[in-house]
């Protein structure tokens, strides 16, 4: 376990991003407003299936907007929203939604609670999952300057669907040169249905 842990550890710190972005957050809010109707003004999103932009790692979201754009991530709102975007836009909105502040939810389901954070900190030896901290941190704040995302706060029914995506090599299948991605599907294939609920649930209250 703890052999297994470390490796982990080091798949993440290692895997960077290519560059960094350096975007105008004053900018970015202006440009912000198309985006307001599923993420929300302030980037934490009310509609539960809609990821909370908030909080979340600048050069983590230029990447997801490059993805989009390029057909590396496929969903047809996201492709219609960054199909005019310059990598400008992209840095700007970026440093916009990373200056903004989560908003926590609440793990009110005790059972899923404790499954959930057995998960998120120690994984599951027998099934050969890793523990989720070891690339997202123990606050869910993410590995910088990884390309590992922060989930703190993460609505629960958004990261459920990704894990399903990722399991199922849906919009979440990025090239082969994409090691999170890599990472994240062979783990979802490990996972049972229950596992993935308990440990969205958990990250929705995690802060």
């Amino acid at each position: 376990m703890i052999s297994r842990f470390i490796v982990t550890i080091f798949a993440c710190v290692f895997a960077l991003p290519a560059a960094f972005a350096a975007g105008d957050a004053t900018a970015g809010r202006g440009k912000s407003q198309v985006c307001a109707g599923c993420h929300g003004v302030d980037g934490n999103a009310a509609i539960p299936n809609y990821p909370k932009l908030a909080g979340q790692h600048a050069n983590y979201l230029v990447k997801q907007m490059q993805a989009f754009k390029s057909g590396k991530r496929n969903d047809a709102i996201m492709k219609g929203q960054v199909a005019n975007l310059t990598e400008k836009d992209m840095q700007d909105l970026a440093a916009y939604f990373a200056s903004q502040k989560t908003t926590i939810g609440a793990a009110t389901d005790q059972a899923k609670r404790e499954l959930g954070e057995r998960l998120y900190r120690g994984g599951n030896e027998t099934k050969g999952i890793s523990a989720c901290m070891g690339c997202h941190g123990p606050n869910g704040t993410g590995n910088q300057p990884a390309k590992f995302p922060a989930l703190s706060g993460q609505n629960s029914a958004y990261t459920l669907k990704s894990l399903k995506d990722y399991r199922e090599a849906k919009i979440r299948a990025f090239d082969e040169k994409d090691d999170a991605g890599k990472i994240m599907r062979n783990i979802a294939k490990k996972m049972s249905e229950a596992e993935m609920d308990a440990v969205a649930h958990y990250i929705a209250g995690l802060n």
